[in-house]
């Protein structure tokens, strides 16, 4: 499905080289300014939580960590503005690549959500995903299986997703078809489809969450965020 960074020519299925602003709205991030701030993210926690760049990492990477061992505390991190809001004969395409390191196995991966929501400061709450309005690869079972999710005003389906595996990269994507259809993919291969009766209709802001299983202390490490919206 891809684009890469959001570079001279951007690529979007079913849409030809969208690079002119007339075209399309475009956010995102390659995490390659220091230092993120309040401006450009809202940072909650969870009891604990941190967001920083990483030092040491090639062309820009954001560590969101928990910064705790105990069970479901950690940082929910999210654009400040919701600017997306999925409307018939507009599509929305979303792309981020991430791994999640120091888990210590599948079985304590913690918690996660890689997406887009409504605005809200605890989108895992009690181990369950709790806006009212999202779509998102999510995990809440500590296990490392990511799922894909949609949800329209508390109207939710779950479909096929992910396992991931300790300090690997993956590639998470969606595309939103109008109010049609939802495409999710995973390094480029669609394993799931949502339809019009799960997609929310509100404004919804790219997110992401990192809370603990209880057991270490897993990051979530984020290469890159994009989100495009024809217009």
């Amino acid at each position: 499905m891809y684009f890469k960074n959001l570079g001279v020519q951007v690529q979007c299925p079913g849409f030809v080289n969208p690079v002119d602003l007339n075209d399309v709205f475009m956010d995102g991030d390659d995490f390659q300014k220091c230092p993120v701030t309040a401006e450009d993210y809202t940072l909650t926690q969870a009891t604990q939580g941190t967001m920083a760049l990483s030092a040491g990492a090639d062309n820009g990477v954001l560590l969101l960590d928990c910064n705790s061992s105990t069970t479901t505390q950690g940082a929910n991190m999210q654009r400040i503005a919701a600017q997306f809001t999925p409307k018939a004969d507009r599509d929305i395409w979303f792309e981020a690549r991430v791994k999640v390191a120091d888990t210590g196995a599948l079985a304590t991966a913690g918690e996660i959500f890689v997406g887009l929501s409504e605005i809200d400061t605890t989108i895992i709450a009690t181990s369950v995903v709790s806006p009212s309005n999202f779509i998102g690869f999510s995990s809440v079972t500590d296990d490392g299986v990511l799922l894909s999710n949609s949800e329209k005003a508390d109207a939710g389906t779950t479909s096929t997703g992910a396992t991931i595996a300790e300090d690997t990269w993956i590639t998470l994507g969606f595309h939103v078809t109008g109010v049609s259809t939802i495409d999710f993919f995973v390094n480029g291969v669609n394993v799931a489809t949502h339809t019009t009766a799960n997609i929310p209709i509100v404004a919804l802001a790219p997110s992401f969450v990192m809370q603990s299983s209880g057991t270490t202390d897993p990051i979530i490490h984020i290469d890159y965020w994009t989100c495009i919206q024809t217009r």
